[in-house]
């Protein structure tokens, strides 16, 4: 009789105040595959994001441990595990169903292939199928340093898209200006005295940008804001105000408040305000083959050298549980991925 083989996983326990969690390795066993459509995956890279605990509440997929990772890449192939996933990424082997894979490239590292598909379906959703984007279009993407921020100004300068960006820090600002193709303007608000409106009508002549892609928003006054919320953030006043006639905001903060005079302004501009949830391809099979050619048109634009993501060294699984932690308090700026 064949023994059972077993392998250790990365998985997180939500505490009850729903606000920690714990990261724990624990052992599973290499199940045979017992569905049609599935395939295994011997996993050469897996990257790591912060886990939306909020989402996977409201999905009704809570459980007592839930696998941690998700964008891998491997042998046989490589893509972005779904959300209701049984098995973490941070395993030696996991099975998959082939519709969520995609072939990598030969010139794409394991690590760059992981390091990057994330990011990059972030990318394509928030410019290609919420904002739009084509050529002479003024793009602002807040926070441009960090590992999401550098692949979409990457994305809108393939698009031929004239790209305005926020730096948090000096660090960030010297790599926002060594970025090649250059960007129009790198604001630099690290110091609380910028105004990011003021800086963006003058860069446009007045007119305002096509679309803001923000990393989160101010939505109260600097007394009322918790504690969390960075000041480096804008208030939303100032998207609204630096957003152009027809103008595309494309927002990440998922509580979005939006008073009467903000819509009636909004109004008067014929703007939108869409949402950049990424887990939406996931939740709808419907949208399967957009889905696929995004992750495809991903890993064609690292082999071209389109996309050239910030990764951090790689990391070997025994330090992916401190890796984890560290990424789920959002205190990293690049990219981390654990390497087998």
């Amino acid at each position: 009789m064949e023994g059972r083989v077993t392998m250790k996983g990365l998985y997180f326990q939500q505490n009850s105040t729903n606000e920690e969690m714990t990261f724990l390795f624990q052992e599973r066993e290499n199940l045979p595959l017992t569905e049609d459509n599935f395939v295994k995956l011997q996993v050469k890279a897996c990257a790591l994001s912060q886990i939306n605990t909020k989402l996977l509440t409201e999905m009704k997929m809570k459980k007592d441990f839930f696998p941690v990772g998700r964008e891998i890449a491997g042998t046989v192939l490589d893509g972005i595990l779904p959300l209701d996933s049984e098995d973490p990424g941070l395993c030696e082997i996991v099975r998959v169903h082939e519709h969520y894979l995609v072939h990598k490239p030969e010139k794409v590292t394991w690590t760059e292939a992981a390091g990057t598909i994330r990011d990059g379906v972030r990318a394509y959703t928030a410019l290609h199928y919420l904002s739009h984007l084509s050529p002479g279009k003024s793009v602002l993407i807040m926070d441009g340093a960090s590992a999401f921020g550098t692949i979409a100004i990457q994305l809108a300068h393939h698009r031929g898209a004239k790209v305005i960006s926020t730096a948090c820090s000096l660090e960030d600002k010297q790599c926002l200006e060594r970025l090649r193709p250059s960007i129009a303007r790198v604001i630099d608000v690290s110091n609380g005295k910028v105004h990011v409106a003021e800086s963006c009508l003058e860069e446009t002549g007045g007119l305002g940008v096509d679309i803001v892609l923000d990393a989160g928003v101010r939505l109260y006054n600097k007394d009322d804001e918790p504690a969390v919320k960075l000041q480096l953030l804008p208030h939303k006043h100032d998207i609204i105000t630096l957003l152009g006639v027809g103008g595309h905001w494309v927002t990440t903060e998922e509580n979005l408040q939006l008073d009467p005079p903000d819509s009636h302004c909004l109004f008067l501009k014929g703007a939108t305000v869409a949402f950049l949830n990424d887990e939406v391809w996931n939740l709808s099979n419907v949208q399967q083959g957009k889905y696929l050619c995004i992750l495809k048109d991903v890993m064609e634009k690292l082999s071209t050298g389109i996309f050239r993501p910030q990764l951090d060294e790689p990391i070997p699984l025994y330090e992916a549980k401190v890796s984890m932690e560290v990424v789920q308090k959002n205190q990293g700026r690049k990219k981390q991925v654990v390497q087998f």
